[in-house]
């Protein structure tokens, strides 16, 4: 089997940064050893140098919509086309981030489960896992995507027949959203028993379950219920952003995974005023959460709009990093941190022997200025270089 050796002037493996000569022996699609001591390749090794870059672990987009196109409407894209042409659309979506260094990517809403069809049929690509449909309430957020459950038993059937096609992950949507009418951002569309059957039914299977909660009481009432992740968290009320301690308290101390997608194009038109004050609170909230304890997850929603493209994550390590994350703590947060909420922290998100050899090299040192990850100089999956 061919043995690579790729060599670097700096890493960060995940965790640490090591600084100064470094090599990473691949055999197939395996990390088989790090090495810091500066020694020579073997000699039957291929080498790869890379003397001016350093190497990361491969990035981890948690929370994804492959079928979404960002310069159009979901419900137009998803609605009004065929099956071949969503499939065409999420696999150039899927190249577009692979090439910006995202190996991982965790689909939290496709339809029809084109995300598994897609893995699938397309060896090369990143490491796709997928949610299916998001549960939602008739009518409610994403409903389009044809998620519709009503009721408990609505919903463990759902629960179900998420388990039947394979899925990795069960995403509920605790309460509306922007994209769909229906149910405002801070309202709840499911109660307690609801998202608590949803929970049971999943873990009974081995399933992990993430909830989309803007609102208060849908981010309690999903904690309460036993959810493993929650997506955005950002406190919305009608009329602003309420930070709820005690139940970051709770999230924080039941080890709750909070996907903040905040990454956006830098850019673009400004928001009218008080959209201007309510995101830089939820923001603020980001930081309160991650200084609180909360496993914090930078991912990106890429696909909702035209500042969310599929390659947009790394700049949401650009903004966490400027909103008083380290550098470091940035940078686990689409590595490490982004793979255990994914439920593939054993083998991904980390340069270490016995992980999948997802690596990317960027220039400079991203561990002083995150802004490095912006200027990618080589990527590789399963130990491919793409």
């Amino acid at each position: 089997m061919r043995l690579l050796a790729l060599g670097a002037q700096g890493l960060f493996d995940g965790v640490a940064v090591t600084r100064g000569r470094v090599m990473v022996l691949v055999e197939g699609d395996r990390i088989v050893a790090v090495d810091r001591s500066g020694a020579a390749p073997p000699p039957h090794a291929e080498v790869v140098e890379l003397t001016d870059a350093t190497l990361l672990p491969g990035l981890v987009d948690a929370h994804v919509h492959l079928a979404f196109d960002p310069m159009g409407h979901p419900l137009v894209d998803v609605l009004e086309v065929d099956d071949d042409v969503l499939l065409s659309r999420m696999r150039a979506n899927a190249a577009q981030a692979l090439a910006a260094g995202i190996t991982t990517m965790r689909d939290l809403g496709d339809a029809r489960y084109l995300t598994g069809r897609l893995r699938s049929a397309w060896a090369g690509g990143p490491e796709l896992l997928m949610s299916g449909p998001p549960i939602t309430r008739t009518g409610g957020h994403c409903w389009f995507l044809g998620g519709e459950a009503d009721g408990v038993d609505g919903v463990r059937a759902a629960v179900a027949q998420r388990v039947a096609a394979g899925v990795d992950v069960i995403k509920i949507m605790a309460t509306g959203g922007l994209m769909t009418p229906g149910f405002g951002v801070h309202e709840s569309q499911y109660g307690p028993v609801e998202l608590r059957a949803a929970c049971e039914a999943a873990h009974d299977c081995g399933l992990a379950v993430t909830a989309h909660a803007h609102g208060p009481r849908g981010i309690a009432e999903s904690f309460a219920a036993g959810v493993d992740g929650v997506e955005h968290a950002t406190f919305l009320t009608p009329d602003g952003v309420e930070f709820n301690a005690g139940t970051v308290d709770r999230l924080a101390a039941a080890g709750v995974f909070v996907g903040a997608t905040e990454a956006w194009l830098p850019g673009g038109p400004p928001l009218p005023p008080a959209d201007a004050v309510r995101l830089e609170q939820c923001r603020a909230n980001v930081v309160r959460m991650q200084r609180a304890g909360v496993r914090v997850v930078c991912s990106s929603d890429a696909g909702v709009g035209s500042r969310k493209p599929h390659d947009v994550l790394p700049h949401g390590v650009v903004l966490f990093a400027s909103l008083g994350f380290s550098t470091m703590e940035a940078l686990a947060a689409v590595t490490s941190v982004a793979a255990r909420a994914c439920g593939v922290g054993s083998r991904k998100g980390r340069l270490a022997p016995s992980f999948d050899a997802d690596i990317l090299a960027v220039a400079g040192d991203p561990t002083t200025d995150v802004r490095a990850l912006l200027d990618v100089r080589a990527v590789f999956r399963a130990g491919r270089r793409v």
